[in-house]
């Protein structure tokens, strides 16, 4: 049985289970009202801002229901309920002093060892929604990439895929984007060269976060596509070297693509990027785009440098790759703030011709979140 105390000044009140004890301030549980006062019934939107709530607030009495927990705040007389689960699953009355570079709970890092377990969906059953397109954005949202198979070899058709989560984020280059040999090239990516694992745009604020690759032609020798987990890949320099991850997380590197005429960008940005709490929330690694780094202290540049070099050498590791080939009607989805991408070298003989695209993760988790409430609530019935 959960039991509450309410402090005498009012401020706060606790709620202790056998399970933990949590405590909730007045102007917290004030702020989260539910009732159609406070947010709209039919969206959730807060209906009032903080200024309509009195500085001044307290709870002037509190009772508990059995899992309902009502509360009466002074000045203003109001009587709100909560839910003492909603409660639970929202409380921030924890101790915890997470480390440096920690994960969400939704996140599974990895290496060559996925080799055998790719995130896979076939496409006409993603368009079709339902538990396929929720399985398959689940494990896109948990590893940060997945494949698509068994789609239409047609022109346009990445952006079905997109329209499975999202919407198309245009960029300089276009709706879309071309990738296959092409004489004197704007970018590398247009040449038959092999490139480094990368992510995407680095010189973008914001970076595009989805990127989306469907295959057309596929008759060269080569040019496998090539995936590696750069949350892993910083973890693992973080294991091997505290410095080396700090320094790379507290400087600022730069990017910059001028690469065709009438754009310049540019970007400053760490190599790693951690939330103020410390998360690991994405990573820009981009050899080609690298910029002359400047925001690093005479004192630190040499540190700096090495630090680079071993986590390209990590991320260069066989050991750290996915590999895969596309063939014509199938596609891959990347998180393009987190795992990187690559493409092995691939021979003048043939053809090899993808078409690629932008969109953004918010679509694609907004989509994973509702289909899977969806899914809970009739679950639950």
């Amino acid at each position: 049985m959960t039991s509450l105390t309410l402090d005498p000044s009012g401020i706060f009140l606790t709620l202790t289970s056998p399970t933990a004890t949590l405590r909730f301030h007045a102007i917290w549980l004030r702020d989260n009202a539910s009732d159609p006062d406070t947010r709209s019934v039919d969206n959730g939107q807060r209906l009032i801002t903080l200024r309509d709530i009195p500085a001044d607030t307290h709870i002037e009495n509190a009772d508990l229901d059995g899992d309902v927990l009502e509360v009466t705040f002074a000045p203003e007389g109001k009587a709100v309920t909560f839910d003492i689960s909603w409660l639970e699953d929202n409380a921030y009355d924890v101790s915890h002093t997470p480390m440096r570079g920690w994960t969400a709970s939704e996140v599974d890092t990895w290496d060559a060892g996925l080799m055998n377990n790719v995130p896979l969906g076939d496409f006409g059953e993603l368009t079709c929604g339902g538990e396929a397109l929720n399985d398959w954005l689940g494990k896109v949202t948990r590893y940060g990439f997945g494949k698509i198979i068994n789609g239409p070899v047609e022109e346009g058709a990445l952006f079905r895929v997109v329209e499975m989560f999202g919407h198309v984020r245009e960029t300089n280059y276009g709706r879309n984007f071309e990738v296959r040999t092409e004489v004197n090239p704007t970018n590398l990516a247009f040449t038959g060269l092999g490139l480094q694992a990368h992510t995407d745009n680095p010189y973008r604020d914001p970076v595009p976060t989805i990127q989306v690759l469907y295959c057309l032609e596929s008759s060269a020798a080569g040019g496998e596509n090539m995936v590696v987990d750069g949350f892993a890949a910083v973890l693992r320099l973080q294991q091997e070297n505290q410095e080396y991850f700090d320094i790379l997380a507290d400087h600022c590197a730069r990017f910059k693509y001028a690469g065709e005429a009438g754009v310049c960008l540019t970007s400053r940005r760490p190599m790693i990027e951690l939330a103020p709490d410390g998360e690991l929330i994405g990573v820009r690694f981009n050899n080609r785009s690298l910029s002359a780094l400047t925001d690093v202290p005479f004192d630190k540049m040499v540190i700096y440098y090495e630090a680079y070099r071993r986590l390209a050498e990590i991320i260069d590791e066989e050991s750290m790759e996915v590999t895969f080939r596309l063939d014509p009607g199938e596609a891959f989805v990347v998180d393009n703030t987190r795992v990187l991408h690559a493409r092995k070298g691939y021979s003048g003989e043939g053809s090899r011709w993808l078409q690629g695209c932008y969109a953004d993760k918010d679509g694609l988790r907004s989509t994973y979140n509702a289909m899977h409430r969806e899914a809970n609530l009739e679950a639950a019935e």
